[in-house]
């Protein structure tokens, strides 16, 4: 799972208004999911023997051949023309930043890489520097014009140093109303927008300031995912077009770099929030630069399908990532190893049982892709790369549904589905648990925008309409306290270190009720006629429609 999300999160309201999407009348039998392939799986590919199947290294090779293995055991056919893989070209490189100085202000200050700012940078080139460069305040980064907001309005950046808040401006909405969908997370709020647009204003270095409660995620996470190799797509420009340095901030350094400037951090970002808030120039300059070790090859996404019976040439498609962070940060017993084995061993574990159950049930009259991705610990490359590069058309493709972490505290009496009332899938999805009992309950984070944080996205932003969803806190074992226990614990032990390691104790019936219900929505598709859509209003409804239409 990418740094931003987080797993087990609690349960979404599926609006009613989505049950009239065309569709089956009643929803597939749930069939039987291999707890044996679930537990075998996620105990191997996170084992220490898969170094934690970081991109393009020895544990790759591993883990792509055995999911190609284990795909053709469940009775798939090779999913591209022939063969198992497509080839991902990425680059790899591994920064050594200096220290950040900061001058022109009541005093000179120095982060510290790692403690105060994790610096690093899309540009593939073996030095990069910035000096002296001018600092600009810009608020939330955004720039918006069908929402009538412009935080670079009447702003050049070229060559200067940005400071950004994460989120939107109205994430502590407790309302879904407001300019950016109130509470709930818009693509304008998630870090990668930010550098995109930062680079689009000609900035030379965009810094994030981090805080826990928009992030979603706290500084350790920062930590662990920007600091060591990182992977892009090897683009022949050499991303030269990107802005020299990205990177975040601490929150105490950001109030210091503030203080220095006399202005309040807290001051600045209540009158971000603001319509017709106007950058402000810092009156310091930044100073960095950064040594790269450049390494360029080509890593691989996993492909199966099961071919339709008689529509062929119209697919359904499930996603899962098989990558994880490789070596990390080490524990205190000196363990190095980022096994992964929530995220996002048994996630692909999944897709490998969910192809078994489609293979046994026989072929559907569409036919099912199962689609294991890279790096999408490094920003959703390998789906990325799929959705820009597709083997079948995505004009051609139904939908789909991701996974990515399985609920592993036991069985759940609600469910959770991200980003519900975009899509007409929540009807497939409202079915398929129909005969299950579960409780369907409201989202209480809409602002941490999780349906922009994982591999359905990839796909979604080209038009294809894809479900990402999860069991809830309300355990059938010990309620909603033992749920949030088990997050909680997760959250602060588990996610993204070292101790994500199998643990022979997990409770596998709330994977078993994920994958089942997963198996429903997909095979309804692949078995219908309909052709489900973006709801209207949605930022995807345009991309789709014009897709299908062939333009």
């Amino acid at each position: 799972m990418h740094p931003s999300a987080l797993l087990r999160l609690s349960p979404l309201l599926l609006i009613a208004a989505c049950a009239q999407t065309p569709g089956p009348r009643t929803a597939a039998a749930p069939p039987a999911i291999s707890e044996a392939t679930l537990t075998t799986l996620t105990q191997i590919l996170s084992s220490d023997a898969f170094e934690g199947r970081a991109p393009t290294t020895a544990g790759e090779e591993k883990t792509v051949q055995l999911i190609a293995d284990r795909f053709r055991k469940a009775g798939l056919q090779p999913g591209n023309n022939g063969s198992w893989y497509q080839n991902v070209p990425l680059v790899e490189t591994t920064a050594s930043p200096s220290s950040l100085r900061i001058t022109g202000g009541s005093k000179p200050l120095v982060f510290s890489y790692r403690t105060d700012m994790v610096a690093n940078t899309y540009q593939v080139q073996p030095k990069v520097s910035l000096d002296n460069s001018e600092i600009v305040f810009v608020g939330y980064g955004i720039n918006a014009p069908e929402r009538g907001w412009n935080d670079y309005a009447g702003l050049d950046v070229r060559g200067k140093t940005v400071i950004i808040l994460v989120n939107d401006p109205d994430w502590q909405n407790e309302t879904l109303q407001g300019p950016f969908n109130g509470k709930a997370m818009t693509y304008y709020g998630r870090w990668t927008y930010k550098y995109e647009e930062a680079a689009k204003q000609g900035a030379a270095a965009a810094f994030i300031v981090h805080d826990t409660a928009p992030a979603s995620y706290g500084w350790n996470v920062v930590q662990s995912s920007w600091t060591g190799a990182q992977y892009n797509m090897d683009d022949p420009g050499g991303h030269a077009d990107q802005s020299k340095v990205i990177g975040w901030l601490t929150n105490d350094a950001a109030k210091q770099l503030f203080a220095a400037s006399g202005k309040d951090l807290a001051t600045l970002s209540a009158a971000a929030k603001q319509p017709g808030f106007r950058a402000v120039p810092l009156g310091q300059k930044a100073s960095i630069s950064l040594s790269n070790q450049i390494k360029r090859q080509a890593s691989r996404n996993v492909i199966g399908i099961l071919p339709g019976k008689s529509r062929p040439n119209e697919y359904v498609i499930y996603t899962a990532h098989w990558d994880h962070l490789g070596r990390c940060d080490a524990d205190p017993s000196g363990d190095d190893i980022c096994n992964g084995a929530v995220d996002n061993a048994s996630g692909t574990a999944g897709l490998v049982a969910l192809a078994e159950a489609h293979a046994k049930a026989g072929p559907a009259e569409r036919s099912i892709i199962f689609l294991a991705v890279t790096a999408e610990e490094s920003g959703l490359l390998g789906s990325r790369y799929y959705a820009e590069n597709p083997i079948y058309p995505l004009a051609q493709t139904v939908g789909g549904a991701n996974m990515d972490s399985l609920s592993l505290a036991g069985d759940f009496r609600d469910f959770v589905a991200i980003g519900s009332g975009k899509s007409e899938l929540d009807a497939y999805l409202q079915r398929a648990i129909a005969p299950m009992n579960l409780t369907l309950k409201p989202e209480p984070s809409p602002q941490a925008g999780y349906y922009y944080r994982s591999d359905h996205f990839s796909l979604a932003r080209k038009g294809v309409p894809m479900i990402y969803a999860k069991g809830g806190e309300d355990l059938v074992n010990g309620g909603t306290s033992a749920g949030a226990a088990w997050a909680a614990d997760y959250r602060a032990k588990r996610y993204h270190s070292p101790n994500d390691e199998y643990d022979i104790d997990w409770n596998w019936a709330g994977a078993i009720r994920e994958l089942q219900i997963y198996y429903g929505v997909g095979r309804a598709l692949a078995d219908g006629r309909a052709w489900p859509n973006w709801n209207k209003g949605d930022e995807f409804r345009g991309i789709r429609d014009r897709s299908r239409a062939g333009k």
